[in-house]
């Protein structure tokens, strides 16, 4: 039995040694097709390369990084304006030591919120609400730009790799293949400097030009394979460690992409602090200085030629700022701009953006720390002294050529001509014009012409008129006020009645702001005059001649408002019994007649002054266009209403009486 076992165990396990020596080939077989394909290119399909690396566990690993990058992004450095920004605000009426001053640029600088007012109080004076933005404060040149509220990676990128970047540790390559070959892969360069290429090998990468990449990547793979094409990009590129040095904001250590330059790296850091300087910052690399920056090329030319690429430990080092000169008035960008040695006025005032469009181009004013103490602000002619050298400290202001108003003897004026005129529209007429030739410029009247009506206005009687209507409102309101806060109430209907007549006052006060004068001058003229006095125009006047109209109004208190036909040598009494005459509780002795030149006549007036009672409209002749009005009266009171006051009088009278005589006894 031994010998049979021994029998059956020969074959068996030269069997079984068979099949092991088989199953790597077959493995091999089934995962990758035909194994010659490796080194031949007879194949009769391409051969696919596939990454060891799975995309699809690095993804979450991506996402993770990035949500780590964004919540460890530096905050936005806080605003802190120089001595000498401080002192140029301060001219202009803006206060920036003032803590919500300061809050309210912050948060506009960050994007929170884009405009904002802020009170300010100045010292013996009332609080004045002043509106505080990045627009109406004057900035250092090139603060915009660095004072940046996005800190985080958006700053670096993305954009194109240049021809000239040199692959680096970390670096992500994409290798695209075709043809015999069939492969999509994401590598990522390791700390040897390699890619792993499936069925390839390593490539050394590291160090080489993104533009050789493709024929390094294609050299390696044609030592395999034949008859296949291949493409080569970059994916996610490594970040380096830089330093920030000197007079910024936020010093210290900083990473960013490999594809960061100069600029990148300052806006990291905040830009320059108040004490550091625009245009003397150094790139140090190695203990070396390999780039001098000066950022107003970048921002006044575009010139970025000296905007050189980041390396891993470099040094930005920015120096302490030097002489300064603020630009404020009639220039394009109000700055205070940053001086190198030799810089004129002519400079300066290029670096401002140039004279604005209504900019006086023939002399400018300047006020000189060496000054102050002196003449403090002198002038200086345009073009002759725009080459003097400009000073630290200056504060030079560009006047208006527009602020100023002209004598009247030298403006010419605009104005408008309308209805019963030749050729109604704008003029603009010399100096010493009048509305006679006003009219005359329009072709002169039309027989239709109502001289008498022309309503004449002017802007400045506008505004002359809103202002003093506004301050007699304020008064009529604060009477208001004071009469309310007075009233007492011993009864419930007493009380009411208060509510009543405040709530009254309100509505009038309402509907009093809602009226606006028209700045119209009423025109001295006789009822048939036939042309207008010699008034000297003004810029914006208007001239409006209306047709003569054949109708009267009677409005108010009277039994039928309306239009009517004059007739001739009517009276205004006349007109006024054609609308029934006064109703009961008219005040008649109220009336008045707003003629259509804007004059009124009231019928408490007469020929011989004013009149206490009476009416002096029924000799009053009534004129084309008039408008009667009889208002109601307004202290109307009953019968049983006065009944009732003279008896509590005389009750009271008599209780007095009857005291006094007892008293007496």
């Amino acid at each position: 039995m031994t010998r049979s076992l021994q029998t059956f165990q020969k074959p068996a396990l030269a069997l079984l040694m068979a099949c092991l020596m088989a199953g790597p080939a077959i493995a091999q077989s089934m995962g990758s097709g035909q194994t010659s394909s490796e080194n031949s290119s007879d194949v009769s399909g391409p051969v696919r390369l596939n990454s060891t690396t799975r995309g699809t566990q690095d993804a979450p690993t991506q996402q993770q990084q990035q949500q780590q990058a964004q919540s460890a992004m530096p905050r936005a450095p806080k605003y802190v304006p120089g001595e000498f920004e401080i002192y140029v605000n301060k001219l202009l009426g803006l206060d920036l030591t003032d803590p919500l001053t300061l809050e309210q640029l912050r948060r506009s600088e960050s994007g929170l919120t884009e405009i904002g007012t802020v009170t300010q109080t100045q010292t013996g004076a009332v609080g004045k609400a002043t509106t505080i933005s990045t627009d109406n404060i004057v900035r250092r040149l090139g603060a915009d730009l660095m004072l940046d509220a996005r800190m985080g990676s958006d700053t670096d990128g993305p954009r194109q790799a240049p021809s000239d970047y040199l692959i680096g540790i970390g670096d992500e390559i994409q290798v695209t293949a075709w043809g015999s070959v069939d492969a999509d892969l994401r590598l990522t360069v390791d700390r040897a400097g390699r890619v792993t290429i499936p069925r390839v090998g390593p490539v050394l990468v590291a160090g080489v030009r993104y533009g050789d990449l493709n024929d390094v990547v294609r050299a390696r793979i044609a030592q395999v394979f034949k008859n296949f094409q291949v493409s080569t990009s970059l994916g996610k590129l490594r970040t380096i460690r830089i330093y920030v040095t000197g007079f910024t904001a936020k010093p210290g250590a900083y990473t960013v992409s490999s594809l960061a330059t100069i600029v990148n790296g300052l806006i990291r850091a905040g830009g320059p602090s108040a004490a550091g300087s625009f245009r003397q910052i150094e790139l140090r690399r190695n203990g070396q200085v390999v780039a001098n920056f000066d950022a107003y090329d970048l921002l006044l030319k575009g010139d970025k030629a000296s905007d050189r690429a980041l390396q891993a430990e470099d040094v930005i080092h920015i120096g302490p700022i030097g002489p300064q000169v603020a630009v404020l008035g009639s220039v394009n960008k109000q700055s205070i701009v940053e001086l190198k040695p030799g810089e004129t006025i002519d400079d300066v005032l290029a670096m401002a953006g140039g004279f604005s469009a209504v900019a006086d181009r023939s002399r400018i004013s300047i006020e000189q720390l060496s000054d102050r103490n002196d003449r403090r602000v002198r002038e200086l002619q345009l073009p002759a002294q725009a080459k003097v050298a400009a000073s630290n400290g200056d504060v030079i202001r560009v006047f208006s050529s527009v602020n100023t108003a002209l004598p009247l003897a030298k403006q010419y004026k605009r104005v408008t001509v309308e209805g019963e005129v030749a050729r109604p529209g704008e003029y603009v007429l010399p100096p010493t014009s009048t509305l006679q030739d006003a009219i005359a410029a329009a072709g002169g009247l039309t027989p239709q012409a109502y001289v008498f009506g022309t309503d004449f206005s002017r802007e400045s009687v506008r505004q002359s008129q809103q202002e003093n209507y506004d301050r007699a409102l304020r008064d009529l309101e604060t009477e208001f006020t004071k009469y309310a806060s007075t009233q007492r109430a011993t009864t419930a209907d007493e009380a009411a009645g208060n509510a009543q007549r405040a709530a009254g006052s309100e509505r009038l006060v309402a509907r009093l702001r809602a009226v606006r004068p028209t700045g119209r001058v009423v025109l001295q003229l006789e009822s048939d005059a036939r042309q207008l006095p010699s008034l000297t125009v003004e810029d914006g006047d208007r001239l409006l001649i209306p047709a003569k109209p054949t109708t009267v109004g009677v409005f108010g208190s009277v039994f039928n408002s309306g239009s009517f036909l004059l007739r001739d040598g009517a009276s205004v009494d006349d007109v006024m019994k054609l609308a029934g005459g006064p109703t009961r509780g008219a005040d008649a002795g109220g009336a008045f007649v707003i003629r259509a030149n804007g004059t009124v006549v009231s019928a408490r007036q007469s020929s011989s002054g004013w009149l206490g009672f009476g009416s002096g409209l029924a000799s009053l002749s009534a004129l084309p266009g008039d408008t009667v009005f009889v208002p109601e009266e307004m202290n109307k009171t009953t019968f049983i209403q006065d009944a009732k006051d003279w008896t509590q009088i005389l009750a009271n009278f008599g209780l007095g009486a009857a005291a006094l005589k007892t008293i007496k006894n």
